[in-house]
């Protein structure tokens, strides 16, 4: 494990509060992951609802617009999400903002069950939500080193990625269900449903006091500044920064053709919609089958190793996914392209819980996450315009070794390369 950068001096992570063992039987933990699939689940079906409401209210370019809004304030106030985070504690903000998100769903489908008001509210709502995930998103990626040991870290986020594909396989499938039964307003009102079941769940859950911050003896700095301190104890730390630097890479490798790219190379090949479908099927059973063995084995030895390792074997398997001869070689390669990249998600997400200062949590999780979700989806229109241009091999084979980068820069800066998850 790396020293501490910055001005804590004591143990990274402090003795948890919570019955030793196994994360998966760890009553706490659970609470926590059914929380977080029941808010999951809602999210999914929250975005079908919102899509065909906007599509029935208004045109397609009209209903774009809609499903776009939220994006611009989840970039743009990520980062300050992670110093609310760390302000006043991941699970104090997940509970507030899953909260909000609640009334705010149940508020639209009470409206669109007694009037059609238009597109305004669904925009408005889209708004809401994306402020919300801001703070969201850096709360839920700095609760789990709160609520076990830290040698259980790698099975807490295989459970929280067997908590994603459950999410994945079972929203759509139940918002449609809603839309074709009640219609949009049933569909916002199940998702809420959902998104409320977590709330007294996470009420339940029991975490670690949030660490004083650092420099705290008398009045704590503004938010500005704590902000300015997250960015730079990321940039000085020997694993943080290298790790995020890795992460970015092999995002925006990996977006573009798993997304715009895989639906590009199916109309070519002559895949059709089926296809498509049986390679996506590929790779969700492949991420999924990584989350698994997470969540049962817990313990993953040289994990920078493992994690540069696997990044560079899933970027060999996205550039091979171009050239498959037909859709069975490529629901074999995406299967690959799946445990690969579930396998490197989660090593990569316990290192940044395991090497990051707890009373940072919020904002080393900001960072990343706004890679994840801001930095990376730039690339599909850039991966979709070079299609055109080039054809799909070209374009997959360089985001390809984009994505490699990412794993050369894991094994080859010595302190990330060398680092482990606790016993």
């Amino acid at each position: 494990m790396s020293e501490p950068v910055g001005p804590s001096t004591g143990a990274l992570i402090p003795p948890a509060p919570v019955a030793a063992g196994p994360a998966h039987r760890d009553p706490n933990v659970l609470r926590w992951v059914a929380a977080y699939t029941s808010s999951m689940v809602g999210d999914s079906v929250y975005y079908l609802a919102l899509s065909w409401a906007a599509v029935q209210s208004g045109t397609p370019a009209q209903a774009g617009l809609v499903m776009t809004v939220s994006a611009v304030p989840r970039a743009l106030l990520m980062l300050g999400g992670g110093v609310v985070a760390d302000r006043f504690g991941p699970r104090r903000v997940v509970i507030v903002s899953d909260a909000v998100r609640c009334a705010a769903v149940l508020a639209v489908a009470a409206l669109l069950f007694s009037t059609s008001p238009g597109l305004w509210p669904l925009a408005l709502l889209a708004l809401v939500f994306g402020t919300v995930d801001a703070v969201f998103l850096p709360a839920v990626g700095a609760l789990p080193a709160r609520l076990t040991t830290h040698d259980q870290l790698a099975r807490v986020q295989g459970m929280r990625g067997l908590a994603i594909r459950c999410a994945s396989v079972v929203g759509a499938p139940l918002g449609g269900l809603a839309v074709a039964l009640g219609g949009a307003s049933a569909a916002f009102a199940l998702a809420g449903a959902l998104i409320a079941v977590s709330l007294p769940l996470l009420l339940a859950v029991r975490t670690r006091a949030l660490p004083t911050a650092p420099g705290a003896g008398g009045a704590r700095p503004g938010a500005w500044r704590e902000l300015r301190d997250g960015l730079g104890y990321v940039r000085r730390h020997r694993v943080l920064a290298p790790l995020l630097l890795a992460i970015t890479l092999s995002d925006l490798g990996f977006v573009g053709p798993l997304n715009v790219g895989l639906t590009l190379l199916a109309d070519e090949r002559g895949w059709g919609a089926a296809g498509m479908g049986w390679v996506l099927a590929g790779f969700g059973t492949g991420a999924g089958a990584a989350s698994l063995l997470l969540t049962v084995r817990g313990r993953v030895p040289a994990a920078g190793k493992v994690a540069g390792g696997s990044i560079l074997a899933g970027a060999l398997a996205i550039g091979g996914l171009a050239y498959a001869p037909g859709v069975a070689a490529a629901v074999g390669t995406a299967l690959l392209v799946g445990l690969l990249a579930g396998l490197n998600g989660a090593v990569c997400a316990a290192l940044l819980q395991t090497h990051a200062d707890p009373a940072y949590l919020g904002r080393v999780s900001a960072v990343s996450s706004l890679v994840s979700l801001g930095l990376s989806p730039l690339g599909m229109p850039v991966s979709a315009a070079a299609i055109g241009a080039w054809g799909t091999g070209p374009v997959f084979v360089v985001s390809a070794g984009v994505c490699g980068l990412g794993g050369v820069v894991a094994l080859v800066f010595p302190r990330l390369r060398r680092a482990e998850l606790p016993a």
